[in-house]
């Protein structure tokens, strides 16, 4: 093999092994949460539900569940516009989000601030991010994951970031029962 080809090859599949393991598992979460009665409870609520552009704020142990969704900060805050949800923003120290992905395993993330905006299909994670599942982790102090396009960014800000990947778990080995 030419040495620009294994070069070419070793690239891709550099790229390959790192796109899977940094992709978070949130691209993987239970579908059928979706379609679950959503509860929020917390300490103090605030809400002006009067306007189709309002805000509601809920202060203080805040929880939120949706089917194996659980999301846990000290402040959250869901911004409507024209009365479809513009903006949920998490905060806390730290908010955590865990979640049971289609596949039966679980993902946990965690962050001083997450910021979910369901128009754009996006997700940030800022301040001491950490994303875990079974197939690895990445951490940071901000990522930007598109849930449409399943694309993740985090980093080039000057700040560095982490991924770990976990190997595959080992076949069994022929004739053992």
């Amino acid at each position: 093999m030419n040495p620009l080809r294994a070069a070419d090859l070793r690239r891709l599949l550099a790229a390959t092994l790192l796109s899977a393991a940094v992709l978070p598992a949130l691209a993987l979460a239970k579908t059928s949460d979706r379609d679950q009665p959503m509860t929020l409870d917390a300490d103090a609520s605030v809400c002006n539900q009067a306007d189709a552009n309002s805000r509601c704020v809920f202060n203080g142990n805040v929880v939120i569940v949706q089917g194996t969704l659980e999301i846990r900060a000290d402040r959250a805050e869901i911004v409507r516009s024209n009365g479809d949800i513009a903006q949920v923003i998490l905060t806390g120290k730290q908010a955590t989000m865990k979640q049971q992905m289609d596949d039966g395993t679980m993902m946990n993330a965690r962050a001083d601030r997450i910021v979910f905006e369901p128009p754009k299909d996006l997700l940030t994670l800022t301040g001491n991010f950490n994303v875990e599942s079974p197939r690895g982790s990445n951490s940071g102090q901000r990522m930007v994951y598109n849930m449409g396009t399943g694309q993740m960014q985090s980093g080039g800000d000057g700040t560095r970031v982490r991924t770990v990947i976990q190997p595959r778990a080992a076949a069994p080995a022929k004739g053992s029962n």
